[in-house]
Formats: structure tokens, sequence, C-alpha cells
């Protein structure tokens, strides 16, 4: 049985302190889009098969769906197994939590296919023990998320949007980037109120990212990926949660696609450019 596993981006984030126990408090609008991850789930009588063609991903304990299947089995004493095969289409620690959305994917399908009967609130429970964005995976297509990610709240009536996603084909460590965060301006906790998000206009008024500094001064060319996409007709353009993935918000699909086969032809070096939308 397929399943996808959609990708998300930040459409802000603010780092509001750093906890005693090394997490960072935040405060981010998180949208799910049509970027997906597959993956094919197989039942068998006994173990944990994990496929990952294409990618040099490990299959095993160190992967989160595999730790994702294990968790699940174990909470509800499940006696069989699965195999379980995932082609990875969301670039590798691109800042659009495909990991993670993998690990949330694999403990709804399972509980769908085994018949386990889990609520959403335990799944969500078990996703948090895997990572911290897993949750927003179960939760839901669009949330303003708080805490250290575990705590959920739905937005409902934000605009449909228009991506156009650049993702440079090498991955930067989220806890890198968090390491290099100036932790001067996250020393204090930050109150921070949420903004309403009517209109489109609302959505691209608010685009902010607190790591996005950290990350532009790692690799200075993201900066020229957001300014290419503002060039190209983005309403606004940011850096997904800690990069390097970097989008622009599009007035329609049409500038959109447009945007795409020009950026296409002007970036020097490899890239991934996509077309999403919002779910």
């Amino acid at each position: 049985m397929l399943w996808k596993a959609p990708a998300k981006i930040n459409l802000f984030l603010r780092v509001l302190g750093k906890r005693a126990d090394g997490y960072h408090d935040i405060a981010s609008l998180m949208q799910k889009i049509t970027l997906y991850d597959e993956l094919t789930f197989t039942l068998k009588p006994s173990g944990i098969n994990l496929d990952c063609p294409g990618s040099d991903l490990p299959t095993s304990r160190d992967n989160l769906v595999f730790r994702a299947a294990q968790s699940i089995f174990a909470y509800t004493n499940y006696p069989s197994g699965v195999e379980i095969k995932l082609t990875k289409k969301i670039p590798l620690a691109g800042g659009l939590g495909g990991g993670s959305s993998d690990a949330a994917t694999t403990l709804m399908a399972l509980n769908e296919i085994c018949s386990l009967g889990l609520k959403k609130s335990e799944l969500m429970m078990l996703g948090a023990k895997l990572g911290a964005d897993v949750p927003f995976f179960i939760f839901g297509n669009t949330a303003l998320v708080s805490g250290i990610g575990d705590q959920l709240k739905a937005l409902k009536n934000i605009p449909k949007l228009n991506f156009v996603l650049i993702n440079p084909q090498f991955p930067l460590s989220t806890k890198m980037v968090y390491d290099n965060l100036n932790l001067r301006l996250t020393r204090e906790k930050i109150n921070y109120s949420i903004p309403r998000f009517f209109a489109l206009g609302d959505v691209i008024r608010e685009l902010h990212n607190d790591l996005e500094e950290v990350s532009l001064k790692l690799h200075p060319e993201l900066n020229n990926l957001k300014q290419m996409l503002l060039c190209h007709g983005a309403l606004g353009a940011l850096m997904s949660g800690s990069g390097p993935t970097v989008f622009g918000i599009f007035p329609d699909e049409k500038s959109a696609k447009k945007a795409i086969n020009a950026v296409k032809k002007e970036v020097s070096s490899p890239c991934a450019v996509f077309f999403a939308r919002s779910l």
C-alpha cells in the first residue's frame, strides 16, 4: 500500500529562548506542501525490513522510519512484521522535514493497515519521542507551533499558496545552525504574539526566520537564490527551517512555473527546483 509523506516549510520561525535542557523554544507557522516522499508498506509474518532505493540512507535503527515502525509495534504488542520501501523525493537535511514526515506517515500508515486503533493523540505522543517535528505531520496541514515543537494549534482560513523551492543540493545540519545561533538573542525568553493570516499580503508581511542569518553566513550563496526568486516575480522569499532550501511565494501557478524555467537557466551550481502548493 502506497502512502505519500509531504514536506513542510516554515512561513515564519522565531527562536524565543534556550531551555535548560539544551532545546530552544520556538514560535513557528508550519505548512505542509505538495512535495512528497513515497512509502510502500507490505505486511509480513515477522520483523521489520526497510529498503531505501536510490539513496544511501541507513535501513535500520539509524533511520526514523525503522524506529517509528519499531515504536508502534512495541506500544501495541503487534505480533507480526512489515516490509517498507522508502522512495526519497524531498531533499535530505534540507529544512523541509522529510525524515520527520516519513516517520509520521509510518506511524499513521501502520496504525491503519494493521488496525491498531490508536488515537491521533497517541500517535503524536509516539512521534514526539522520535523527533520534534514528527507530531506536526500527524496533527494537520497548517499549524502554529510553539514550545520545542510539541505545542500545536490548528490555523484555518490561511490563503492557498504557490511556491517555488530551490534546494542547493548540499545538506545543512540543524544542530550546527542552532549551535551557531547568537545566544545573546535567546538567553532571555522573548514574548511573541502570533500574527493573523487572512490574506496573501499577511503571509508575505510576516515571512521571517531567525535561523536564516546563521545559515546565510555559513553559505552566502543562499541569499543569491533568494534574490533570484524575487527577481523572477516572488512576492516574498525565505529559507525554510534551518535550511538550506529557500522558497518564494508567487501570486499564481503560472507565474511560479515561469520563474522555475528562468531559475533553471540562471543557477550556476547544481540545484533542485520544485513547484509546490500548500496543502
